[in-house]
């Protein structure tokens, strides 16, 4: 256990730039001090001595304002950043170097017993108030946007955003998990989109009524299109709204 609390003092430092010293996070870093106490509940918890696990559990919470079950399986090396609001549900199982922030819900869909509640691999980052609901799995490496709700499987390497969960960009390029500038800002590429046809559209109008303007006038008609229409099939929007046709 011991090693495992030091890998988790270990990624604080290295992705909290305001960690100053090992006695602040002791002291001031509730995502820290939840999982200490989670990893003592979950050791009672495997004993299969429910009550006084469940209790610490509840305790942590009003410490830190982060519900972890005592049944959830948590790798070295988690930083639950700030963490207020996070909840993480009893078969959820967290990965290596995994991050999460305020208000993340790692939860569970249903009443049936067995698995029920997400799976994170490694170096998986979940923005400030995601939702990742139900048996799924979540490949390593992959970056879940704030606010973003996910419901299926996400393989590795990607980045998904929105409600529900889409993945909107996936490579084998690894990540740096603190660059949250570096999500696609996929709606306003899909209103850039179709403003552009609109105006394509608008300018197609406008010569189609000058072209009749000269036939009635005797005159040589003008050429009628001026560069080929967008398609509503365009692989932006496809990302964007999705495409469930083979669901």
């Amino acid at each position: 256990m011991l090693k495992v609390i030091k890998a988790d003092l270990a990624i604080i430092r290295e992705r909290d730039p305001a960690a100053r010293g090992l006695l602040e996070i002791l002291l001031c870093y509730p995502g820290f001090q939840a999982l200490a106490l989670h990893r003592i509940s979950h050791l009672l918890w495997r004993v299969e001595f429910p009550l006084l696990p469940r209790f610490l559990s509840q305790v942590t919470r009003a410490l830190t304002g982060i519900e972890i079950h005592p049944g959830a399986r948590i790798g070295k090396g988690v930083f639950i950043d700030h963490g207020m609001g996070v909840v993480i549900g009893e078969t959820a199982e967290i990965g290596n170097r995994c991050l999460l922030y305020q208000g993340v819900t790692l939860g569970g869909t249903g009443k049936d017993h067995g698995k029920r509640h997400p799976t994170l691999a490694e170096n998986v980052v979940v923005g400030a108030g995601a939702k990742v609901l139900g048996a799924i799995t979540v490949g390593a490496n992959t970056r879940i946007g704030a606010g973003s709700v996910v419901v299926r499987d996400v393989e590795a390497d990607s980045t998904v955003v929105g409600i529900p969960g889409r993945v909107v960009h996936q490579s084998g390029v690894r990540i740096n998990p603190l660059a949250h500038s570096a999500l696609p800002d996929t709606e306003a590429n899909v209103i850039r989109n179709l403003m552009e046809r609109i105006d394509l559209l608008e300018s197609q109008v406008s010569l189609l009524q000058h072209s009749l303007q000269d036939i009635h006038g005797n005159k040589i008609s003008k050429k009628l299109f001026s560069g080929e229409a967008q398609s509503l099939k365009d692989k932006e929007i496809i990302e964007f709204i999705g495409d469930d046709r083979d669901s």
